[in-house]
């Protein structure tokens, strides 16, 4: 009797997954705010550390980076609706070379994923909070990631759907409030160094791009796929970039307007100490507190990405799917985060991630995938 109930949930579950589907709005939406997700956190220092002062000219071309990518995957989605790139893969190179892919794909997104959990706890326990244990932190991002990825994709989708005004009304006001205290002259000289720095400015960049573009090829079995709605998936994607672009590259010009290129390096959280600069009146300050809760909105929407990356990635390569691998999922992204408590090793582990493993991964599979199916 009992296996009975738990293969009547399990095909309920089956075709609750089938039916799950999100709209164009939605899509443009949630690749906004997964593209976004942290970057406006570090993208200040990373730019600048190696465009300088001209670093912030780097950022919007190399979000753009993923527009071509984006394409490439939608293609091949038209070829295989109701696939997503790692099945996709299986068919084209094969099932072992497949299943490699799906293994690498899987422990890189868990790992990610496990990492910005702890990224969570960081940015709460060094900004507003430090006095509480960074456990607390931890399991409640996790119980919000679990809930948003339990409840399906569409549901997930909705949230970002209400959470991106959030942000980007978030993101205009810190820069606006702060206005003021800009320094004339930080920008000058303009180009003084050529334009090869802006060159490694962008490859710190682009990892970000790559990050969304996994998830995408994660999501396509979730889009819908007939020919007026591909061609809304496509002005989608378009308007996530240059929405992203704009917004971080307007993050990095204030922080180098405001604090210096020197100052923003060293700054690991220049966007915390813009929020503490706002003082709307003299009785109203500290408005700081407001936009990390903004920015915890953004950091679980990347996170839960990442989780539906790795249940992705177990079902496609082991077959698996249900509660309980959702459950271990969890466990594995809180083990990771227990394994990073300092935060000078978690700011060292991340960007080798993302510079590492994530951007050579993804800019290899996805034009070699999309070059064979030319030609097959």
């Amino acid at each position: 009797m009992l296996d009975k109930i738990r293969k009547k949930a399990g095909n309920l579950e089956e075709r609750k997954g089938d039916m799950e589907k999100i709209s164009t709005h939605q899509f443009m939406t949630l690749g906004a705010t997964v593209l976004m997700g942290g970057t406006f956190l570090l993208v200040a220092s990373f730019v600048t550390g190696t465009g300088g002062r001209d670093g912030w000219m780097a950022v919007l071309p190399a979000f753009a980076l993923t527009i071509p990518y984006a394409l490439m995957l939608l293609s091949l989605s038209v070829q295989f609706p109701h696939e997503n790139l790692l099945q996709i893969s299986e068919k084209y190179f094969g099932k072992w070379i497949g299943k490699i892919i799906g293994l690498t794909y899987t422990i890189i997104s868990g790992y990610y994923g496990g990492l910005l959990l702890a990224f969570i706890g960081v940015i709460y326990e060094q900004s507003i909070i430090p006095l509480m244990p960074r456990w607390v932190f931890y399991l409640g991002a996790l119980l919000v990631v679990f809930y948003l990825v339990n409840s399906g994709i569409e549901v997930f989708a909705r949230f970002s759907e209400v959470l991106l005004p959030v942000i980007v009304t978030a993101i205009v006001l810190n820069v606006a409030l702060t206005i003021p205290r800009i320094e004339q002259g930080e920008l000058l000289p303009i180009l003084s160094e050529g334009i090869k720095p802006l060159f490694w400015g962008a490859l710190n960049v682009i990892p970000f791009s790559m990050e969304y573009i996994l998830f995408l090829a994660g999501i396509l079995t979730f889009l819908p796929h007939n020919r007026k709605e591909h061609v809304q998936l496509k002005t989608g994607i378009w308007r996530a970039v240059f929405l992203v672009g704009i917004l971080d590259t307007l993050v990095v010009l204030i922080q180098i307007l405001i604090f210096g290129p020197v100052e923003t390096i060293r700054l690991a959280f220049g966007i915390l100490e813009l929020g503490k600069m706002v003082e709307l009146s003299r009785t109203f300050s500290g408005v700081e507190s407001l936009f990390v809760g903004v920015w915890l909105g953004a950091l679980v929407i990347k996170c839960s990405a990442f989780f539906f990356m790795t249940t992705w990635g177990i079902e496609t390569v082991f077959k698996l799917k249900g509660l309980i691998w959702r459950i271990a999922v969890s466990s594995i992204f809180l083990g990771i985060a227990f394994m990073f408590m300092r935060g000078s090793s978690l700011s060292n582990e991340i960007p080798f991630v993302e510079r590492y493993l994530i951007f050579p991964f993804a800019v290899i599979w996805i034009p070699m995938l999309w070059a064979v199916s030319r030609f097959k």
